[in-house]
């Protein structure tokens, strides 16, 4: 695994906000993605057909990317999750993959090849690459585990200002759905975001801080200054690899979350479409399976490759099979989720 101050030193570049390319390689192709998914691991049969790796630049959520593109930022490739990818196709930002040069799309799983919003007769449009859970983190040296068996803990005045949240959308929207019994937004009333919205607005008043990305949490789990946070399965196991002690419940009696992500061949993008295409490829490589599993912690989207890891991995990433209700992080009404963006930047404001 990546060393916890190498990964948060390209965190905090992203979170200070320096623009542009933060690692220039092959002028062709412009990544637009998430921090930490920049490393060669990650486009080994890139690197070995071109001779060079992609150049990347990166954003903090999705809904920072969106508005960039939608300002005219150009880039050739980026990484939304699920929930993203129908407003994305609305706004005319994405075209569909060339699948003669990404023959390991046959290994994705149908769910996803025969979803309307991913995939129909004009193309395909989204492939799913990775995906990781969303649970509690919370500092085992001080948090009883009693305490965590139940997502009402972010309710708890007992740490309040001791626990942090994501600064995302769609993982706290899941927490709070979660914590009112929603299991699957993909059936949402306005009235469960209201409802959401209202939980939410209870726990921000026991929030330090809001996190922006996983290294960005285990920098606070870290010195101390959060006991408890929902979070990425990749900050416990970072954390970990560190021997902090430090624990990940994905079985709060509530539940937890799934969340799947992948790329998107950007309209117009100014580089190459072969190596756009190349790109998506050589990210679904078995080899690239391993290594995000032992990097991230995250599994990959190549049903062959994570047929061939050890159970007992997974586990220790936190992607084990769980007993309790999981909501998956899948596309759901634009409408309802233009009101949890809307609900979430009052409440982080104080309203």
């Amino acid at each position: 695994m990546a060393s916890f101050s190498t990964r948060f030193l390209c965190s905090t570049a992203v979170v200070l906000g320096l623009s542009g390319p933060l690692l220039a390689a092959d002028s062709e192709l412009l990544i637009f993605d998430w921090s930490a998914f920049e490393t060669d691991g990650f486009s080994t049969l890139y690197g070995e057909t071109y001779g060079v790796h992609p150049t990347y630049t990166f954003f903090g959520d999705e809904e920072e990317a969106f508005q960039k593109l939608r300002s005219g930022f150009r880039a050739d490739v980026a990484h939304p999750c699920t929930q993203s990818i129908s407003k994305w196709r609305a706004a005319d930002l994405i075209e569909p993959f060339d699948l003669s040069l990404i023959p390991s799309y046959g290994t994705v799983a149908e769910v996803y090849r025969t979803n309307p919003i991913f995939a129909d007769d004009s193309g395909v449009y989204f492939i799913p690459t990775d995906l990781g859970a969303t649970g509690i983190a919370y500092n085992s040296a001080e948090v009883p585990e009693a305490d965590v068996q139940t997502l009402q803990v972010f309710q708890d005045p007992k740490y309040a200002g001791r626990m942090s949240l994501p600064d995302n959308v769609d993982d706290i929207y899941a927490l709070a759905f979660l914590a009112n019994g929603v299991t699957d937004w993909t059936t949402a009333t306005p009235d469960d975001v209201e409802a959401a919205s209202a939980w939410l607005r209870q726990v921000h008043e026991n929030v330090r801080a809001y996190w922006t990305d996983g290294a960005e949490l285990a920098q606070l789990m870290a010195t101390g200054e959060i006991l408890v946070s929902w979070s990425w399965n990749e900050t416990p196991a970072m954390l970990k690899a560190e021997d902090f002690p430090v624990a990940f419940e994905r079985e709060p009696v509530e539940g937890s979350s799934l969340w799947f992500c992948g790329y998107v061949n950007l309209k117009d993008g100014p580089g190459s479409e072969e190596k756009a295409n190349v790109f998506v490829e050589s990210f679904l490589q078995p080899s690239v399976a391993d290594h995000m599993l032992q990097e991230l912690g995250y599994a990959s989207a190549n049903t062959d490759a994570m047929a061939d890891i050890d159970p007992m991995r997974l586990e220790e990433a936190g992607l084990n099979p769980i007993s309790v209700p999981i909501l998956a992080q899948l596309p759901m009404d634009n409408a309802i989720r233009e009101k949890m963006i809307a609900d979430f930047e009052r409440i982080k404001a104080g309203f």
